[in-house]
């Protein structure tokens, strides 16, 4: 243990005799791994915005969109053909044990105008359990009820974009906003969201009754998508199943062809979401981890420096009794050091780095407990194998030949 201490205070004190040198050598490590730091921040805080994007839609949703069908080999997408009606939505809410609320959906963009104002919005045809399954409130006012859809009512919910932009400095509540040149009261208007992962405002829309929206607005017969929320999480495969063999059935489709739907849950949807950014995190750690390399490979030259400098040191040490693994434990100390305190020092700059992003460009930055784990285990480990050989090296000096180096 004696032994130990003295080796530290040697390599500790030869450190401090070149205090640029120490400085500059750390450098490489600083910046390594700050950049890790930073780039797993900034990947994670991307994946959690789209976690909470995918939240945002509800809870156990499960989306039916018309089309992903094939003719004359051609695909038309998600959307590419109204293929949903709103008896297939009727069907899954009565048939499918497990489904709570469902919700037709009709989408469009159009431009909409009160008294001297207009503006281009989204137009969103929803039932009146549209806003219970986003957990998606009324600030103020009120929604629209099953009796407006039924009687294809021409009433809206507003978002709070909407309300700045065609009544500033007013109350929106009982006044008539003008969708192709529908007229439509205004009973409520949303708690503002903000905007979405992908920069979108998501208060600027109008949501109307699906059946105002068919008849009214897009004057079609076919639905664009279908909302379902199921009653439980583990409910969502089973119920996805279902509305697939349900609807399989209502549109008489024969096995081997096509759905002319698709259906996707929410954890699909979150899957495929995070896992563009789970790859992305990965990529910049990776070519941050070069730069660590390259802070190893300036702790690996500055330690040969350091083992030429000190041959007759080495060989004096030896004469006077030191061993070939003190010598090795000698200068490997001196590189771990190096490399720690670089870790440490980049771990620090990293978080400051990621806390500067998020102020500046309003980016959320996250950065797990273990990767600070994993970045002070790397800068070691880093230290230990470039440091290794200059050590090694050290080691087996020949004493005599040492002392006699110039």
């Amino acid at each position: 243990m004696r032994r130990i201490l003295a080796t530290l205070k040697i390599a500790g004190r030869a450190l401090r005799r070149n205090k640029l040198r120490t400085l500059l050598t750390t450098l490489g490590m600083i910046i390594g791994v700050g950049a890790v730091i930073a780039m797993v921040g900034i990947g994670n805080g991307a994946k959690s915005q789209i976690e909470a994007q995918i939240a945002s839609m509800g809870q156990n949703v499960v989306l039916v969109f018309s089309g992903s069908f094939s003719r004359g080999g051609v695909r038309s997408g998600w959307g590419g053909a109204g293929t949903l009606t709103i008896d297939d939505s009727e069907g899954i809410l009565r048939e499918i044990p497990g489904v709570v609320a469902v919700s037709p959906e009709i989408r469009t963009r159009a431009q909409i105008a009160a008294g001297s104002q207009n503006w281009n919005t989204s137009i969103q045809g929803e039932s009146p359990e549209y806003f219970d399954i986003r957990q998606w409130p009324i600030i103020t006012g009120s929604s629209f009820t099953a009796q407006d859809v039924r009687s294809a009512n021409k009433v809206a919910v507003i978002g709070k974009t909407i309300a700045d932009q065609l009544f500033p400095g007013e109350d929106p509540i009982g006044q008539v906003v003008r969708v192709k040149n529908v007229p439509f009261i205004i009973l409520g208007m949303l708690t503002p969201k903000g905007l979405s992962v992908q920069g979108q405002d998501q208060d600027d829309l109008i949501i109307v009754p699906y059946t105002s929206a068919m008849k009214r607005v897009q004057r079609v017969t076919t639905l664009g998508s279908i909302i379902v929320q199921a009653a439980k999480p583990t409910l969502l495969n089973p119920v996805q199943q279902q509305i697939i063999e349900l609807l399989r059935q209502n549109h008489k489709i024969t096995p081997g062809k096509d759905d002319d739907f698709t259906v996707r849950n929410q954890q699909e949807i979150a899957e495929m979401a995070t896992a563009q950014s789970k790859t992305m995190t990965l990529l910049l750690a990776a070519i941050a981890m070069v730069s660590l390399v390259v802070g190893g490979i300036g702790i690996m030259n500055i330690m040969l420096v350091s083992v030429t400098e000190r041959t007759r040191e080495i060989g004096i040490r030896m004469a006077i009794g030191a061993r070939g693994r003190d010598i090795l434990l000698q200068f490997l100390i001196e590189a771990v050091t190096l490399s720690l305190i670089g870790g440490i020092l980049g771990i620090g700059s990293g978080f400051g780095v990621s806390k500067l992003i998020a102020a500046k460009t309003s980016w959320p930055t996250l950065v797990p407990s273990e990767w600070v784990v994993y970045a002070f285990l790397v800068s070691a480990s880093v230290g230990i194998f470039f440091g290794f050989y200059p050590a090694r090296k050290a080691s087996q000096l020949d004493p005599i030949d040492a002392l006699r180096y110039e």
